[in-house]
């Protein structure tokens, strides 16, 4: 909403101080130096010299002219002249006259949606190329300021056509000439890809014939930040030239580890010297124990090798049978205890296993026996990460399928129950037993998931938020809103009363945390959340029946943590409402077959004369239904974005004929077939005179607008468009029969969407539990790209995937102001 008359603009959100520059074996060109530490802005202390750039991202589209510059793009202005201009007092605080750095034209840039960004962080936006994607990595802080730290030897993993390959960092800087137009030139890293990605590059390190760095021929890689995920260097020195990838990241076995391995079919110890590899294969340099200390190695394969503590102590290399069985029954006293244990174990148990100190892995049993030579009972895993070994074979035999590096062959005494479902496979269903289970908590608060990350992280089977007894409802809202957004991370961090900060402790800690940092939230702490709620609310049975998400959402937003209402509305002039969730309230309309969401919130407001007192950083919108059952329409179109310029009260709008400051507004117009089916129906006085002079419409009655004073006086030729307010949608909710799933918007492209559901799969029957899954739904796109008739004309059990349950099922949709939740 535009700010009343003679009042200044929000003060924008200052640039970090004095960002630190990294080490100095960093190959960074010195060109690249940041000249001030404090962005001007209206409203903001001025530095004490100005000799350097302030620059700036939009944050929303901003309509110049014939122009639009949309959001994500660069600015600057040089902070002499806006010195200067303050003290002559020539220097609105409502707009900048700034230089784009996209094509260098000069325009007059409403202040409100700059936001300053500090010379480093600059040259790394400025080298990516998708405007979206460029803002996202500014409102992201954390990689934003990670990037401006790496350092070369740094190790990362590199985001290629949708797959993810590790690799080295051996350059950051930039790789062409900047403009003499330019003040600023991009950085790039220069990344060497190694293990899978080897040979997948385009370079040796080469780029228009400058040499960067080398490494072997296409194996290296130019790339912006937002291709690239940083991985802390533990332990390196950063001033190598050639460091080693960190072998951890990459296979099970580290130099140091103590091993077993067969050789010429007698199974031996020793100590892995070193992991390397040639050609596609790894291999250890292992010094076996009875071969002496020194001197004497074996070359092993990797595949044939395991971690000694993943094994029977047994293992002797030179006793016979006979003695291996006497040894066997003088230890028994604790191996027969141990193997008691797990007698509840059985193939497609799921369990964890400890590779090392506080490091344990989690996977199924796909195999249990006995393995030739080996007289403990053993296991085939398949873990849930690529940390195995095998894909099923041992020795040349195989035991079961699994992808390479999923498998493993453990002893069953090593094998534990897997904690996250011990209370619900063990039969222990009740919701008092299950919040005495210890649920993992993450105390390191972490960023929303966005494209490819989102992807690597919440992927898969036992991915996302685990449902149980009814909790689908919950689950579906609490994905949607904290899996791959940050709007209403307020619930996790605005101070609450001491009643109920551990209300916001456990929904911060065990379960936004975890999901974003593991991608798993195990169904006990859900059910620990649940029980707070039961306690905290006026309703007994969160903690078991079915609600709906609203409920959920009203009692922890509004009677909890107290935060501020999401929409504040007014109705013909009437005193404002506040509320959380707005309903769609229509009468069936014969033209609307299959409508679009942006149709029905302006018909909802029109036959309400409802109207958004300030624009929402989040605006959650139920969809118009009678209850779980019926629905008034068989399919409606998401809107990808949401336009709500004309719905805003008191703000200028946009006459929707000639573009000029429109005054009168026709409700009556706006049902009018002439017209155009989305928008609301607003005019100048010569267009709304002219529009009602058709017989068919002299009985119209438009209302007259009120205009800003300075609009009032504005000239349609030579000032700027009235600039449009748009949310972009975020997650969907959808219910059939009762069953709450839901869509969640990952990435800028049409393609990113992640489809959602809490019971997905389940395991065992009443004392089992349910298995999450979360998978890509790109088949998405081909239904929002169709005409409106060949979408109305197609049967939902032939739509692909599970769009269908998109189009015909949404429950709730949830969009979102990048530019209102930089204040909320």
């Amino acid at each position: 909403m535009v700010p009343p008359p003679n009042t200044e603009a929000p003060r924008l959100r200052e640039a970090p101080a004095g960002s630190a520059k990294g080490p100095g074996a960093r190959a960074r060109e010195d060109g690249v130096e940041a000249k001030m530490t404090t962005a001007v802005v209206p409203g903001s202390p001025l530095p004490s010299q100005g000799d350097g750039n302030v620059y700036y991202i939009l944050t929303d589209d901003f309509p110049y002219g014939s122009k639009c510059f949309p959001s994500g793009s660069m600015c600057f202005l040089k902070e002499r002249m806006y010195l200067h201009s303050i003290a002559c007092g020539t220097t609105s605080t409502r707009y900048m006259r700034v230089t784009m750095l996209d094509d260098h034209s000069i325009a007059t840039i409403e202040a409100e949606i700059l936001q300053p960004v500090n010379e480093e962080e600059a040259v790394f936006l400025l080298a990516i190329n998708n405007l979206n994607e460029r803002l996202n990595c500014f409102l992201d802080r954390c990689s934003l300021e990670v990037a401006v730290k790496a350092t070369v030897g740094q190790p990362v993993i590199v985001d290629l056509n949708q797959q993810l390959f590790t690799g080295t960092i051996r350059y950051i800087g930039k790789i062409s000439k900047s403009p003499l137009s330019s003040p600023l030139c991009p950085s790039y890293f220069g990344v060497e890809l190694q293990g899978d990605g080897e040979g997948r590059g385009h370079s040796d390190g080469t780029y228009n014939g400058s040499e960067y760095f080398k490494c072997k021929q296409n194996s290296g890689l130019f790339l912006p930040l937002n291709k690239i995920q940083f991985i802390p260097a533990l332990g390196s020195d950063p001033a190598r030239e050639e460091p080693k990838p960190d072998v951890d990241e990459v296979v099970p076995v580290k130099a140091g580890d103590t091993i077993g391995f067969y050789l010429d079919d007698v199974f031996r110890q020793g100590i892995a010297m070193d992991v390397y590899k040639e050609g596609t294969r790894w291999f250890v340099k292992v010094c076996p124990e009875e071969e002496g200390p020194a001197d004497v190695f074996r070359e092993i394969p990797m595949d044939s090798v395991v971690k000694e503590g993943l094994l029977s102590p047994v293992f002797e290399p030179d006793v016979a049978p006979g003695s291996q069985r006497q040894l066997k029954r003088e230890r028994s006293g604790s191996g027969e205890e141990l193997e008691s244990e797990n007698q509840s174990l059985d193939v497609n148990s799921m369990v964890q296993i400890p590779l090392g100190k506080g490091n344990p892995v989690s996977g199924i049993i796909r195999w249990l026996g006995y393995l030739p030579g080996i007289e403990p009972k053993m296991a085939g895993v398949e873990l849930d990460e690529e940390k195995g070994v095998t894909d099923g074979e041992w020795l040349g035999t195989r035991y079961f399928h699994c992808p390479p590096k999923r498998g493993l062959f453990v002893k069953l005494q090593s094998c534990q129950p897997d904690m996250r479902f011990q209370c619900v496979s063990s039969g222990l269903l009740d919701p008092s037993t299950c919040s005495r289970m210890d649920s993992p908590t993450v105390l390191a608060n972490s960023p929303p998931l966005r494209n490819g990350t989102a992807v690597r992280v919440l992927q898969g089977r036992m991915r996302g938020i685990q449902g149980h007894c009814n909790s689908c409802y919950m689950d579906a809202a609490l994905f949607s809103l904290f899996s791959c957004t940050s709007v209403l991370d307020s619930m996790l961090f605005k101070p609450s009363l001491p009643p109920n900060g551990h209300v916001q402790k456990i929904l911060r800690d065990e379960i936004v945390n975890p999901l974003r940092r593991n991608g798993f939230v195990d169904a006990s702490s859900v059910m620990h959340l649940r029980q707070q709620l039961t306690e905290k609310g006026q309703c007994s049975s969160f903690a078991t029946s079915e609600k709906d998400p609203e409920e959920f959402l009203n009692l922890i937003m509004h009677h909890i943590l107290g935060i501020e209402p999401l929409l504040k509305l007014q109705s013909g002039g009437q005193k404002e409402q506040e509320c959380y969730c707005y309903q769609i309230f229509i009468d069936k309309q014969e033209g609307l077959v299959v409508p679009n969401v942006q149709q029905l919130v302006e018909h909802s407001f029109l036959s309400s004369n409802l109207k958004l007192v300030e624009i929402p950083s989040c605006f959650i919108i139920q969809m118009p239904r009678f209850g779980k059952e019926y629905k008034m329409f068989s399919k409606i179109i998401p809107s990808l974005e949401l336009d709500i310029t004309d719905l805003l009260l008191d703000s200028p709008r946009e006459c929707f004929v000639c573009g000029d400051v429109a005054t009168e507004e026709c409700s009556e117009c706006f049902k009018d077939k002439m017209f155009a089916v989305t928008g609301m129906k607003q005019y100048c006085k010569s267009c709304c005179r002219q529009a009602h002079s058709h017989y068919q419409r002299k009985a119209h009655r438009p209302t007259k607008l009120h205009v800003p004073e300075e609009f009032q006086s504005r000239s349609h030729m030579d000032s700027p468009r009235i600039p449009r307010e748009r949310m972009e949608l975020f997650a969907v909710l959808c219910i059939e029969t009762s069953h709450y799933v839901s869509f969640v918007k990952y990435g800028p492209e049409k393609e990113d969407w992640l489809f959602f559901d809490s019971m997905a799969d389940r395991h065992g029957d009443e004392n089992g539990f349910n298995i999450p899954i979360v998978t890509l739904c790109p088949e998405v796109a081909k239904y929002l790209q169709l005409p409106v008739a060949a979408l109305a004309m197609e049967q939902p059990r032939d739509m692909e995937g599970v769009a269908k349950r998109l189009f015909c099922d949404a429950y709730m949709y949830m969009y979102q102001s990048k530019k209102m939740a930089l204040y909320k």
